[in-house]
């Protein structure tokens, strides 16, 4: 199994993504690409001691900003990290790439390098978060696309209930949508659309709505919404997990291992769907753990043949 990384995106590039491949090979023995400057990645390597079978360079020249338009930078920086990844897995020279930089550039190189699959107009971001159930639910569209149309929440519920059967083994999982009330007729214009198309859905287990509330009792296995509402909804999770954790510590002096499950380092990435090939989003911020946990979540991808199973389902 090889990963392709861009070694160039997120807030601590290149040493802390360096830092957490060199941490994934050692602990699982896949193969890395680290994608970028190959001088400066050199150096970072230099720190380590790692076995230079496991982990090749790519070079790539440039590099995309957080804060960059993502079509307009994908037009004029050909040799972006992102897109050197991308055009690897394309190539069949890696399996799947990661990558903790500009989410944009990272969904519109997976679209038009690796392609989407039939049917699908927006590829989401999903996001398997715990619930009080002992399971996970998942979250899509976790940040991937701010403005939907009803028939792309449906393609959302879709993907996610796929990922949640065939990933997570949760059989005929529940789907619900994210609302502002539990009564069929709440919400604004796009989920009262968005409503009646997944109940519609003969292929889907629709619930109905559900409240932020009960986002993690464990009443669903997939919540469907937009991608503005699902990335403002993980931040908030995360900030919520930070702000309890600091008071509990200086309550007791210690955090239970408990808020482990809410911090996002421990899930490390989220899956691109609805592209043919394996993308893995990780969030900017990320340092070494949280890259390490990210690439095992490409790895597992890749070992349940997730892009077949979108085909196979998508074919239906």
């Amino acid at each position: 199994m090889r990963i392709a990384v861009d070694a160039m995106g997120g807030d601590y590039a290149p040493r802390e993504i360096v830092a957490g491949a060199v941490q994934w090979v050692q602990q699982h023995g896949g193969q890395i690409i680290l994608v970028g400057p190959v001088e400066q990645l050199n150096k970072e390597l230099a720190n380590y001691d790692y076995d230079p079978a496991k982990i090749e360079l790519a070079e790539a020249s440039q590099v995309i900003g957080m804060d960059e338009s993502p079509a307009l930078a994908l037009r004029k920086k050909k040799d972006a990290s992102i897109v050197v990844a991308t055009k690897l897995v394309k190539e069949g020279r890696a399996d799947a790439v990661l990558s903790c930089g500009n989410t944009g550039a990272q969904m519109a190189a997976a679209i038009f390098i690796l392609g989407r699959l039939p049917g699908i107009e927006r590829p989401p971001v999903v996001v398997a978060l715990p619930n009080g159930q002992g399971s996970h639910t998942i979250l899509i569209d976790a940040g991937a696309n701010v403005d939907c149309r009803p028939k792309q929440l449906l393609h959302f519920a879709i993907l996610g209930s796929l990922y949640a059967s065939s990933v997570l083994k949760i059989a005929n999982p529940r789907v619900a949508l994210i609302n502002n009330g539990q009564e069929e007729g709440k919400g604004n214009q796009l989920t009262l659309e968005a409503y009646e198309l997944i109940k519609n859905h003969s292929g889907l287990n629709f619930t109905g709505n559900i409240e932020g509330r009960e986002l993690l009792s464990g009443q669903a296995d997939v919540v469907v919404c937009d991608g503005f509402v699902g990335n403002i909804i993980l931040k908030t999770i995360e900030g919520l997990a930070m702000f309890v954790a600091q008071g509990v510590s200086r309550e007791l002096g210690s955090v239970p291992a408990f808020f482990k499950q809410l911090d996002y380092t421990q899930y490390g990435g989220a899956p691109l769907l609805g592209v043919d090939g394996i993308s893995i989003v990780c969030h900017g911020s990320s340092r070494r753990e949280a890259v390490c946990n990210g690439l095992q979540v490409a790895a597992d991808c890749v070992a349940k043949n997730i892009v077949n199973l979108q085909k196979e389902s998508l074919e239906v």
